[in-house]
C-alpha cells in the first residue's frame, strides 16, 4: 500500500503534507503536489494534515488513476520538503470543488526546495 494525492489538490496545494513527511516523499508540481510511491512508508501522517482531504490510500476503490499520475510526475517534478509560503492565495476558495483536474490540471513542474 501506499498514499496517493488526487484531484483535490489541484489550486489548493497546502503543503501541510510536506511538512511532516518523514522520508520526504512530496513532489511538487505548478498546481498540486503527488506522492513518490516507492518512498512512501505507508506510514499515513499526511492523511489526516491534508485541509482539502486530497491524501488517500491506495487501497480504496477508483484510485489507480492517481497512483499512475503520482508515479508519472513524481518523477518529472522536483521534491519539495518545506512549505516556504507555497499555498496559494485562494486555495480556499477551490477547497471542495468538482471537477479540478479537467479544468485545472497543469503538468508543468512547481519549484520544489
Amino acid at each position: 500500500m501506499t498514499y496517493v494525492v488526487t484531484d483535490a489538490c489541484i489550486r489548493c496545494k497546502y503543503m501541510d503534507c510536506v511538512e511532516v513527511c518523514p522520508v520526504d516523499c512530496f513532489y511538487e508540481g505548478e498546481n498540486m503536489l503527488v506522492i513518490n510511491p516507492s518512498e512512501c512508508i505507508d506510514c499515513g501522517v499526511c492523511e489526516p494534515e491534508c485541509p482539502a482531504e486530497a491524501i488517500l490510500p491506495d487501497t480504496e476503490n477508483g484510485l489507480e488513476k492517481w497512483l499512475e499520475l503520482n508515479t508519472k510526475f513524481s518523477a518529472q517534478w522536483p521534491n519539495v520538503t518545506t512549505n516556504a509560503g507555497q499555498t496559494p492565495d485562494d486555495a480556499d476558495a477551490h477547497k471542495g470543488e468538482e471537477g479540478k483536474f479537467e479544468k485545472y490540471f497543469s503538468a508543468e513542474p512547481g519549484k520544489g526546495d
